[in-house]
């Protein structure tokens, strides 16, 4: 038994684990550095002065955020489109859907983003305080209306369902409030919402956590959205790009590998042979004074050798070869979600009339993720009583091409080999955004002939 609302679930614990590698990834170079040793080991024989210095000269190869950019990019290829049964209330809303000024599709990126990197995330609608206003329009004039509130998976505690409808839920978050007439203090609290009513506890001088606030809801529901883009189970999901973290933190640290070697390497170690060690009167030996530069003269003894020794390179090599390899381990865990898979049966209707298509795992996020922003507009929809909510569409572009730097090359080759047409590789630039939609190939071909001959043929 525990009443301690920051206790957390087993299952949030279990997905903390991989946020713990997550996480600092999508924060860059100065967030691995702060997960120092969990992330960046330290060699056995290594004093903590050179590990720290290591740890700070360590910088990364944004090939996990980089990957979800790239992924979220391509959900978002188009704006978003609300459907026409979309209130016109709604419409209104989606224009600032958190009430900070961020559109439904501005806002929708990071949403979308956040589900990507960490396998799940949620949306709750809330609603301005309606103290005195008792009516709709009313709420309409005072600006009093619900508004999307984005809750990042780490600070989910728990929850408790039924049937599968949640329950409760617990998360923690950080608010501002003045300190004086200038300053601001950041206060932690943690939101427990249940059916109907929420809840506010903030810590006490004591450490312990107390009711600071509690209020009523309009809904007799959770309005609560949760986006998967690797569900396990009800609010739980695994990062669908795990692995690539894990080669993007192999690639890390065998970076730091590299550059540390090279550090050590480009200094040569200067070696003397054949010196004999001095005594001094108790029998000590007493280090002989050696002199190194330029307008310095040092004596060797008889048969002495004194010379440079510089690394033959050969661990530099497989080092960098090593890293390569990585690189391409990586980009090819990223395409992955490109990669066509075939899609469960819909309904016996749709499997009389077509056949089963092929979708890529990108391609059901997005459709997932229509839905999730249908269900929010439908919770704002529940709180004003307009019915239906509306449907969401977007419009990605989930081609398999993921590299157009690879592949454009290849395409111009066969068009210059007579392969491939060039009306063709027009249009196939024109799909990889090379080329803007507003040209058209015909206008363009008749003022290619208009130019004459390039300058190479005459």
């Amino acid at each position: 038994m525990s009443d301690n609302p920051s206790d957390t679930l087993r299952a949030v614990d279990a997905m903390r684990a991989y946020w713990e590698v997550i996480t600092p990834l999508m924060g860059g170079t100065m967030a691995m550095r702060a997960a120092g040793k969990s992330l960046l080991p330290q060699y056995p024989a290594e004093d903590d002065a050179s590990y720290k210095e290591r740890l700070r000269l360590s910088t990364l190869l944004p090939a996990y955020s980089e990957t979800v950019g790239n992924m979220t990019s391509r959900v978002f290829a188009e704006p978003l489109q609300l459907g026409d049964d979309v209130p016109e209330q709604i419409v209104e809303m989606a224009a600032d859907i958190d009430h900070s000024g961020n559109d439904l599709n501005s806002w929708g990126v990071e949403f979308f983003r956040e589900g990507l990197s960490h396998g799940l995330c949620h949306a709750l609608i809330d609603h301005s305080r309606t103290e005195g206003v008792r009516t709709q329009a009313q709420e309409i004039a005072a600006g009093v209306r619900p508004y999307a509130v984005l809750v990042k998976p780490e600070q989910v505690l728990g929850w408790r369902s039924k049937g599968g409808q949640l329950t409760m839920v617990r998360y923690i978050e950080v608010v501002e409030e003045e300190d004086g007439e200038f300053g601001v203090k950041c206060v932690v609290q943690i939101r427990v919402l249940v059916p109907g009513a929420w809840r506010i506890y903030r810590k006490t001088e004591k450490g312990g956590w107390e009711k600071y606030d509690e209020g009523v809801s309009s809904l007799e529901y959770i309005p609560w959205v949760t986006f998967y883009t690797g569900r396990t189970g009800f609010m739980t999901a695994k990062p669908p790009l795990l692995e690539l973290a894990h080669l993007n933190v192999k690639h890390w640290q065998s970076q730091s590998d590299q550059d540390n070697i090279l550090h050590v390497i480009r200094v040569p170690i200067l070696v003397r042979i054949g010196v004999q060690a001095a005594y001094d009167n108790q029998g000590k030996p007493v280090p002989p004074e050696f002199k190194v530069g330029t307008g310095a003269l040092t004596d060797l003894p008889k048969d002495g050798d004194l010379k440079y020794v510089e690394h033959t390179g050969a661990a530099v090599k497989a080092g960098r070869e090593a890293l390569q390899d990585l690189l391409d381990e990586m980009r090819m865990a990223g395409a992955k979600l490109l990669t066509p898979e075939k899609s469960a049966t819909k309904t016996a209707t749709q499997a009389d009339e077509e056949a089963a298509q092929e979708l890529s795992p990108l391609a059901r996020m997005a459709s997932h993720f229509s839905d999730c922003l249908a269900q929010l507009l439908q919770v704002m929809a529940d709180y004003r009583g307009l019915g239906d909510g509306g449907a969401v569409e977007m419009r990605g572009n989930f081609d398999v091409d993921y590299m157009p730097e690879v592949s454009l090359p290849t395409l111009v080759a066969m068009a210059n080999a007579d392969m491939l047409s060039k009306e063709t590789l027009f249009a196939e630039m024109q799909r990889r955004g090379v080329i803007s939609d507003e040209y058209d190939w015909a206008k363009e071909l008749a003022k290619i002939e208009a130019q004459g001959p390039a300058l190479g043929a005459l």
